[in-house]
């Protein structure tokens, strides 16, 4: 046994000699393996994102150099950015209040290790500094279209708002911050949502002049908070509510561009750094357009129940009016939001000088097709279920 342990010992102390026969068999070269080889280099800009440690090809085994916080990484919008994120080996953490299972499916996108979930305080400045301590980019997802007993509007949506900013500027190593607002935000809106969110894009270019902001009009996806609500009460009732008469303007966005918008801002040479961005999609439908398109696609005949704006808040008052007045929860509004309701008297639609998509090199898809599939599953007799629209026939036609 000495002996045997004298001789790889001996080969242990000359490992020099086993790698140069080795490389005259086949030879090696710095150039064509290393990292700084152009199939190895990442796209991510110096100037936006700073000196990053960077190594592999771009893929979710990769490093890219970002380690993100991003808050609101539960939410509808934060899963796609979560994934877009650790598809470039990135590092995400995933600050969360709730339980948890609330990031489960976060996990799976990246590499091991790569999604970080950390419980904390949204109230506390000093749980909030220790999901940041180790980022160099923070990314603000945080919104709420209704009101709880908790949290208001203004606290959600301006208040904590403000707060990331000022630790991210105290932090000093924070290089990207990226705040997501909403498209139609200003302080005249008649919306209470929209105006909070103006104030919080208000501080966080006060406190982080070099911010991006980003606005996306209302997002559609597989989770959405506008489609699926509308199938929902559509198969349940057999009829659905406009407000108004549905001939507010919007212009609805796929959620995986308004992902895709923020990446490429954080991969961009910092042109887009201290700007605002306005996110809508190609096309701008009223809402009984979109309204007919979602009957189109579940292939249920459309009826429609116009509610006036007036009528529309009187029903929506009562939830807003006892909100904090009785001592149990109440339920979340689903079609009748009072202050969705007043969002809808005017129309949200990119302004006409606004940075868009296309100075972010991103084309929307239309959402007619693959953006809307996933209505399908409420067919009520499954995917083949019920005629195309080239087959709809009126039921006036037949004798």
């Amino acid at each position: 046994m000495q002996a045997i342990s004298r001789r790889l010992g001996h080969q242990s102390l000359k490992p020099a000699a086993s790698l140069s026969s080795f490389k005259s068999i086949y030879p090696l070269s710095d150039h064509h393996y290393g990292a700084d080889h152009p199939r190895h280099a990442s796209s991510l800009a110096a100037k936006g994102v700073g000196h990053l440690i960077r190594k592999g090809t771009g893929g979710r085994s990769s490093v890219s150099g970002i380690v993100a916080t991003v808050f609101g990484a539960t939410g509808f919008l934060g899963r796609y950015v979560v994934q877009q994120l650790a598809k470039m080996g990135s590092q995400v953490l995933v600050p969360f209040r709730g339980s948890e299972d609330s990031h489960r499916h976060l996990k799976l996108m990246g590499d091991l290790g790569q999604i970080v979930p950390m419980k904390y305080n949204p109230r506390d400045e000093n749980s909030i500094k220790a999901v940041m301590a180790k980022a160099n980019v923070v990314i603000n997802l945080i919104g709420r279209d209704h009101e709880t007993r908790n949290y208001s509007f203004e606290e959600l949506n301006h208040g904590m708002t403000e707060q990331l900013a000022m630790i991210s500027n105290e932090h000093g190593g924070i290089m990207r911050f990226i705040q997501v607002s909403c498209l139609g935000a200003s302080a005249s809106s008649p919306s209470r949502m929209l105006r909070a969110k103006a104030a919080g894009e208000e501080a966080v270019l006060r406190e982080m002049p070099e911010a991006t902001v980003m606005k996306p009009a209302v997002m559609i996806g597989t989770e959405d908070r506008i489609l699926n609500r509308w199938a929902h009460f559509a198969k349940k009732y057999s009829f659905l509510p406009l407000i108004g008469d549905g001939s507010t303007k919007i212009q609805p966005v796929y959620v995986v561009d308004v992902a895709a918008a923020i990446i490429a801002a954080l991969k961009d040479d910092g042109s887009s750094m201290g700007k605002v961005y306005e996110l809508g999609g190609p096309e701008i439908f009223t809402v009984h357009e979109l309204a007919d398109l979602m009957h189109d696609v579940i292939r249920e005949w459309p009826r429609y129940v116009k509610v006036p704006f007036p009528i529309a808040k009187a029903l929506a008052t009562p939830r807003a009016v006892l909100i904090n007045k009785v001592p149990f929860p109440l339920p979340a509004p689903k079609i009748f939001n009072l202050d969705e309701i007043n969002a809808l008297t005017i129309d949200s639609v990119v302004s006409e000088n606004a940075l868009t998509f296309n100075d972010l090199g991103i084309v929307p898809h239309k959402l007619k097709g693959y953006p809307i599939e996933f209505l399908i599953s409420y067919r009520k007799g499954g995917p083949q279920f019920g005629s195309t629209i080239s087959e709809r026939v009126s039921p006036d036609s037949f004798p």
